[in-house]
């Protein structure tokens, strides 16, 4: 295990200790940073204005894991229990070409797609159902699109995999007991997938909380969320050590939720790894 520790603690523990130790720091002129341990960093990023971005960061990431949790299951449940075997490696291998290209890249298509000019309200006017292109791009729906589109995979293949080891006997016999088709799926095949759709579910919200090409690209300055916020503190703004405290609230914001799935999912009896 002492590579992966290695690989681990250069890439992932000296960093976040580095970022803890600017959070304390002061902005210095320019841009530098003085030495000096302060809580002002940490006080700012509580202040209302800073709230408001928080909100709309969970807002998103919470819509986000929904309508993906929405579109995937269907999905994972027609390809692990539905499709023929020969279509099942067919129907993984399109969900997961938009990994084949650049996330960027293909958020740039986005904005193409939803901007004035694009291909939706080109036609839309076409075919006379609207005079004037719909406003679609720099507005949250166009963060929402941008977000689904990106995450829907790491919903998909989770569930896949949870629904796939299932043991359809227990389906057959839950039907010959009296179980409805309904009744089966929540009381057998749902609480069986239920790692699957919790993985699911933190490979979604979490880099969901945190993002900011999505925002920055097809939500616009009104978009702003904490990933763009944070990016801003280390660009623009020239103001790391307020940008690691903000990053340092969101890790530990994100580590609390998983603590308290963690404790809950122990409560039930269920074994977790964190």
């Amino acid at each position: 295990m002492s590579p992966t520790w290695l690989v681990l603690g250069l890439l992932f523990l000296v960093p976040l200790v580095i970022m803890l130790w600017l959070s304390f720091q002061h902005r210095g002129l320019y841009g530098g940073i003085e030495p000096g341990p302060t809580l002002a960093n940490y006080v700012r990023s509580f202040e209302s204005g800073y709230a408001i971005i928080y909100a709309r960061s969970v807002w998103i990431a919470v819509a986000t894991t929904v309508i993906c949790l929405l579109v995937s299951y269907p999905v994972a449940y027609y390809i692990a229990l539905k499709a023929r075997p020969e279509r099942k490696n067919l129907l993984l291998a399109l969900v997961v070409i938009p990994f084949w290209t650049s996330f960027l890249v293909r958020t740039y298509a986005w904005m193409f797609i939803l901007r004035d000019q694009g291909v939706i309200n080109s036609l839309l006017m076409s075919l006379g159902v609207t005079h004037e292109p719909l406003p679609l791009l720099y507005t949250p729906l166009a963060v929402m699109i941008g977000q689904v589109y990106a995450e829907v995979p790491f919903m998909v293949l989770p569930i896949y995999a949870s629904l796939e080891k299932l043991d359809r006997s227990l389906l057959e016999a839950a039907r010959d007991l009296g179980a409805s088709a309904a009744a089966a799926f929540w009381r057998v095949t749902a609480p069986l997938a239920m790692p699957g759709t919790v993985a699911g579910i933190v490979l979604v919200f979490i880099p969901s909380l945190g993002t900011f090409i999505t925002p920055d690209l097809l939500g616009g300055a009104k978009g702003m969320l904490v990933g763009n916020l944070i990016q801003n503190q280390f660009g623009p703004a020239l103001n790391k050590p307020f940008g690691s405290a903000v990053a340092m609230t969101l890790t530990v914001f994100v580590l609390a939720l998983l603590w308290a799935y963690a404790a809950w999912a122990r409560r039930r009896g269920e074994e977790v790894v964190l």
